[in-house]
């Protein structure tokens, strides 16, 4: 594997579970050095007993709150130096349905998935600023489609997808580079728990051109691309990775 990503100090959301964690990998294994934040401890901590604390820490937060991505910053600053690379990954995918979704559960989603990118953007301009960097803000197919049954998480990542376009040409004077990435279906624990249910709110794998949903890691090759000077002329993209789901 490469190390294109050498002297890349990079701050991951959601990096304790599902995608998140193969993010973290593929980004340790190419030379970066990484912030893995989550609100749940999930494989956090033994990541950083795998990589070392050379190479990872992991700390505890609320992707909605200001103060803890403000606290993230500071304590990757202090550990590593100033970071250089914005993954936004967190996220929540609940079934749930325009008619019945109560305010609350739609608030939930659109907080976590669209406000939790906003503030993670916003809180990283700063560094990113020192020197240029890259924004990969995970977006979803369901940015670019609609699916049944998902209406708060589709409204959540049309909005993902619109706020890197108007941050990218935003930012852009800057040199920071601002791009989504639109995973298909992706064999995770949130995928599944989906797909296992008799909503049809997600193709099963055999209804899908590929017959087979995507890895993560396949995923996480996508965002090292957009992490390192490779796609340096590249902003306000998104990659979709989609085994031609939405050619069809």
């Amino acid at each position: 594997m490469t190390q294109r990503l050498t002297g890349k100090i990079a701050v991951i959301s959601g990096g304790a579970s599902g995608m998140g964690v193969s993010h973290t990998r593929r980004m340790i294994q190419e030379g970066a050095r990484v912030i893995s934040f989550d609100l749940n401890e999930g494989a956090g901590p033994q990541l950083v007993d795998e990589f070392g604390k050379d190479n990872l820490i992991f700390l505890r937060g609320d992707v909605r709150n200001a103060e803890d991505w403000a606290r993230v910053v500071s304590a990757g600053q202090a550990h590593f130096g100033t970071p250089n690379v914005l993954v936004n990954n967190a996220g929540i995918s609940p079934l749930q349905t325009l008619e019945k979704v109560s305010e609350e559960d739609y608030r939930r989603v659109i907080d976590i998935n669209q406000v939790g990118t906003f503030l993670g953007m916003q809180a990283l301009i700063p560094s990113l600023r020192q020197g240029g960097g890259s924004i990969i803000n995970i977006a979803s197919t369901a940015a670019l489609v609609a699916f049944a049954d998902l209406f708060p998480y589709v409204a959540s990542k049309w909005a993902v997808r619109g706020m890197t376009k108007a941050a990218a040409l935003e930012l852009a004077r800057d040199g920071i580079r601002v791009n989504a990435v639109c995973p298909g279906d992706t064999d995770t624990p949130m995928i599944r728990a989906i797909a296992h249910t008799p909503s049809g709110a997600l193709p099963p794998a055999a209804d899908l051109p590929f017959k087979r949903w995507a890895q993560p890691e396949e995923i996480s090759a996508a965002v090292a691309f957009l992490a390192s000077d490779e796609s340096s002329y590249m902003s306000g993209s998104e990659l979709v990775i989609d085994g031609a789901f939405t050619a069809q």
